[in-house]
């Protein structure tokens, strides 16, 4: 049998402010603490086996005696708050500066110069919720067919149209268009498709989303993909990537759509790298202050995590990690300057390792390298595939 890994980000599910959230303004930010506390405890006994109850005091998850995975957590090492930087992290990029943010809009001469390529004019340029702003402004792009522009505390460039008024050909072509033109000093992280339908009262986004990230510098997927491997991208992975480090592309709709698209993955023995993004936690529940929702959607993967340990074949290796926070107990709608979660299993690896705490995520590029067996070399990140195995 093979060794294959499989490495399942849950969007925006942190645990705990990190050293420097002070910066970020994100003091107290615990995104699984404040949840587990909010609604008088979480049920989540797959990931209490794994042993996410070593991790902190999470209200209604037990720290068992004896957890089957290896359990820790990690600092973010790069600048920013972003899925980008933390995705990027993961496969051993660190950014030394984060991404520019837009706090009063994009520049005049930026909007300007995009009007012009798309020969239409826009609304909004300001810093707002993605619900919110379609509620505002849905209507009057609707008479005009202007698209919507706004930006968020994170670093994208987000164009929103009603699927009625700007087919999503028309909508994908002006996110590449200001994809080529936010460069440099411009450079955000992501351009990002927000499609949605309905009417005034009642406009509701698509699962139509569309990412366009910067292209990263050389990363652990190149890695494996040039070592022969196969690396089977799910959710919106090939997207946070610019495109590269991914020969199977499976987008999703929504957690479960990404769960069956996982469990489809991994029953089947596919790939060498299955690396999925689960981003209801974040862009659903998250981003709107639903904490109920946050819950139930922890809830659902739990129950999911045990029909994934179920289907795992003997050399395989799950990592469950995230990508920053995205605490809904607080008042702000943004991620969180958070830590992340680390609970790895495998079911030829003894468990029941604590592998403390970690600066970097990159830590865990590194270590599925390893256990695939290519060497890296020039990348950020400490392997611990020897700490799994049982080694001093």
């Amino acid at each position: 049998m093979k060794r294959r890994a499989i490495l399942i980000v849950l969007d925006g599910v942190g645990i705990g402010a990190a050293p420097d959230a002070a910066l970020y303004g994100d003091e107290g930010s615990n995104s699984l603490v404040n949840t587990a506390a909010a609604l008088n405890g979480l049920q989540l006994p797959n990931l209490s086996r794994l042993g996410l109850g070593h991790l902190a005091d999470i209200k209604g998850v037990e720290a068992q005696p004896t957890p089957i995975g290896a359990f820790g957590v990690m600092e973010p090492a790069s600048q920013g708050k972003d899925s980008t930087t933390g995705h990027w992290e993961l496969m051993g990029v660190l950014l030394k500066q984060p991404f520019p943010t837009y706090e009063q809009g994009f520049p005049e001469e930026i909007i300007k110069t995009f009007e012009e390529r798309i020969g239409r004019k826009c609304l909004g340029n300001v810093v707002a919720s993605g619900t919110e702003i379609i509620e505002q402004l849905g209507s009057d792009h609707m008479k005009t067919g202007c698209p919507i522009v706004y930006t968020s505390a994170d670093s994208v460039f987000q164009i929103a149209a009603h699927e009625e008024v700007v087919p999503l050909d028309e909508l994908y072509a002006m996110c590449e268009t200001a994809r080529e033109l936010l460069k440099g000093e411009h450079a955000v992280g992501r351009v990002i498709a927000r499609p949605f339908t309905g009417q005034a009262g009642d406009f509701k986004r698509t699962s139509n989303r569309h990412d366009y990230s910067l292209a990263p510098p050389r990363n652990i997927l190149d890695f494996i993909i040039e070592s022969g491997q196969k690396v089977i991208g799910i959710g919106k992975i090939k997207d946070l990537f610019g495109g590269r480090g991914v020969s199977d592309n499976r987008p999703t709709t929504g957690n479960e759509h990404g769960i069956e698209l996982l469990l489809s993955a991994i029953g089947d023995g596919e790939g060498s790298l299955i690396f999925a993004n689960l981003l209801d936690f974040d862009q659903v529940y998250g981003h709107r202050n639903n904490v109920l929702g946050y819950a139930e959607a922890l809830t659902r993967f739990d129950k999911a995590l045990g029909e994934i340990l179920a289907l795992m074949h003997s050399e395989d290796l799950l990592f469950i990690t995230a990508d920053h926070g995205n605490d809904p107990t607080t008042p702000s709608t943004d991620h969180s300057r958070e830590c992340v979660p680390l609970l790895v299993y495998g079911p030829a690896f003894p468990g029941n390792v604590n592998l403390g705490r970690r600066r970097g995520f990159s830590d865990v590029g590194q270590t599925i390298a390893e256990h695939l067996g290519i060497p890296v070399e020039g990348l950020a990140g400490q392997s611990f595939y020897a700490e799994l195995r049982g080694a001093s």
